[in-house]
């Protein structure tokens, strides 16, 4: 049984001599693929890096964060193009996208913020689309808006991931009408997310994917301690309950549709 964790962050443990553990650990628990998350030049080559040690467990993403977008965003971006240029190659371009959960109280300065950050998204989605890749969205109290962005820019929807998806089952049917995707971490087994999980039921195991999103965002039953690929394990043991599908089936189902998207 094989599980393939769509979305984490390793530079943290690669940073504190601990990536091999984290990697034996997956393993130990069936997670043998891995799509590395890019989120700033910082990590950009760290990750191609990675992925050329480990080229049979992990493939890699770039793209700049919204959280990252700066002085200097425009200069990034075109680093950004430079990644593509040599090998192991990223396999999509993410995560990107809006995050207006913590934007300053003066209104003039959240507008600058929410300006600048259009305009990378606006940027990164016209590259995604230009080289026909896939786009792995971070979205966070900007979930219309988003929307709209990616409507405009011609990408195809099929193509896009809402990662982390943190929305309800009316926002996931807008995705499902544009033929969008939805992946989910540990927030799944949280206990009060009732509308969470009737999310995911109504999207369905046929485009499920799963991520960890470490070293954030732990699952129960190791709430509060730093996540890693490993726990995926209890993602997709909570999910197989969801769904009332042994884990096995689940395990083949959300590996092929996380390699399919990828295209890996």
């Amino acid at each position: 049984m094989s599980w393939f964790d769509s979305h984490c962050h390793l530079k943290g443990f690669w940073e504190k001599g601990i990536l091999g553990e984290i990697l034996d650990r997956a393993a130990g628990q069936g997670v043998d693929r891995m799509t590395v998350i890019g989120t700033s030049p910082d990590d950009w080559k760290i990750n191609r890096a990675i992925c050329a040690e480990n080229p049979s467990a992990l493939c890699f993403s770039a793209g700049l964060h919204p959280s990252y977008v700066g002085p200097g965003w425009e200069e990034q971006l075109r680093g950004l193009a430079e990644i593509w240029l040599k090998s192991p190659k990223p396999v999509a371009v993410g995560e990107i996208g809006l995050d207006y959960f913590r934007l300053p109280k003066d209104q003039s300065e959240a507008e600058q913020i929410k300006r600048i950050q259009r305009r990378a998204f606006r940027d990164q989605l016209a590259f995604a689309k230009d080289l026909d890749l896939p786009v792995v969205v971070h979205s966070r109290s900007a979930f219309a808006e988003c929307l709209e962005l990616i409507d405009e820019s011609g990408v195809d929807w099929t193509k896009v991931v809402f990662h982390c998806f943190a929305e309800g089952p009316s926002e996931i049917r807008q995705l499902m009408d544009r033929g969008g995707w939805a992946s989910f971490t540990g927030t799944l087994t949280f206990k009060k997310n009732h509308l969470l999980r009737e999310a995911a039921l109504l999207q369905g195991v046929e485009k499920l994917m799963l991520e960890t999103d470490s070293p954030y965002l732990s699952p129960e039953p190791v709430r509060g301690r730093t996540n890693e690929p490993a726990h995926l394990r209890h993602i997709g043991d909570f999910a197989s309950e969801l769904f009332d599908l042994s884990a096995e089936c689940l395990a083949e189902q959300t590996f092929e549709r996380t390699r399919e998207f990828y295209s890996v």
